[in-house]
């Protein structure tokens, strides 16, 4: 059974995959934040960044791709194929307002049809593997019946699912009834996604469900990130290694962006996560995401690592 982590924007990008199996050992394998190709067939710099194998750990690393239009996603599929990729992932989960209004993410699965137009048209030409991403639906869990249908019509490497509707975000409990039904009627592969926090919650997971291919952690592995070597092998939590993996990561952002301004912010957003893996955290939370400058940001880093507990499992703030 895979331990995978999820893709998070913003957070677990190239650089941050390096440090974290660098350092945080029991990840098998790396989802990328969502790559949304266009009509210009180009990868950004950025992009290239991102995906380029020699910029990656040496492990297991899967693109993640977000689109609509069969064409430019096969376009990409063929140039990630072209570097080395053999499997890729389709992001049907991403609930963000911004992309389910382009119908994308979450968004295209209020419309079965295209959905499954979609499908077939990837999934008979892509050079590489295909597995989904997938939430329920958009509003109604009870879409989900239709949505696992079309799935079934297609040879996917695994069906992941977030058991949860697009209008649930990350809030509402997952809907596990409708992940048994996944893991119960889905034709392909499944595992799963979503409010596994500790390492109790993943063997909980692993116990209940042995025949998953793989179970998905994202916030969790972000504010705890000794999480997958917890679960594997008992690894405890070490401040110095952590402040390292920090202020290592810290560096190389402001030295990738040439700008320290920018790698803090870059910091910020994992910090919304990683403050949760310290003790009476929340004055210092405030004073965190109040400076303004790279001086007051280092100097409360510096405070938190020296001045509070660091636990051995994440307190769920986020």
């Amino acid at each position: 059974m895979f331990l995978d982590y999820a893709p998070m924007e913003g957070i677990t990008g190239a650089v941050y995959r390096r440090f974290h199996h660098a350092y945080f050992p029991g990840v098998d394998r790396y989802f990328t934040p969502f790559i949304s190709p266009t009509k210009d067939h180009c990868f950004s710099p950025r992009e290239l960044r991102e995906i380029l194998p020699e910029n990656n750990p040496p492990v297991t690393v899967i693109p993640q791709l977000m689109g609509k239009v069969p064409e430019d996603f096969l376009w990409a599929a063929g140039e990630l194929y072209a570097m080395g990729y053999r499997e890729l992932n389709l992001n049907l989960g991403c609930p963000s307002g911004t992309v389910t209004a382009k119908g994308k993410g979450s968004g295209m699965l209020a419309d079965v049809e295209v959905l499954d137009r979609f499908l077939d048209a990837i999934c008979s030409q892509s050079p590489c593997a295909l597995s989904v991403k997938t939430r329920l639906g958009m509003e109604n869990p009870a879409d989900f019946e239709a949505i696992l249908a079309v799935y079934n019509r297609y040879p996917l490497t695994e069906l992941i699912v977030h058991p949860r509707v697009r209008t649930d975000f990350y809030r509402h409990p997952v809907r596990i009834e409708w992940f048994e039904t996944a893991l119960r009627e889905s034709k392909n592969p499944v595992s799963y996604n979503g409010s596994i926090i500790t390492p109790s919650d993943y063997r909980d997971c692993e116990a209940k469900y042995p025949n998953l291919r793989g179970i998905m952690i994202g916030q969790a592995l972000a504010a705890d990130p000794f999480l997958a070597g917890r679960i594997r092998s008992g690894m405890q939590s070490d401040r110095k290694k952590l402040r390292e993996f920090h202020d290592r990561l810290y560096e190389e952002y402001a030295r990738l962006f040439e700008s320290r301004p920018n790698a803090m912010k870059r910091m910020k957003e994992m910090w919304v996560y990683l403050i949760c893996i310290f003790a009476d955290h929340d004055r210092y939370r405030k004073a965190l995401f109040k400076t303004k400058t790279t001086q007051e940001f280092e100097a409360v880093t510096a405070s938190i690592f020296r001045d509070l507990e660091l636990l051995n499992e994440a307190v769920c703030k986020w």
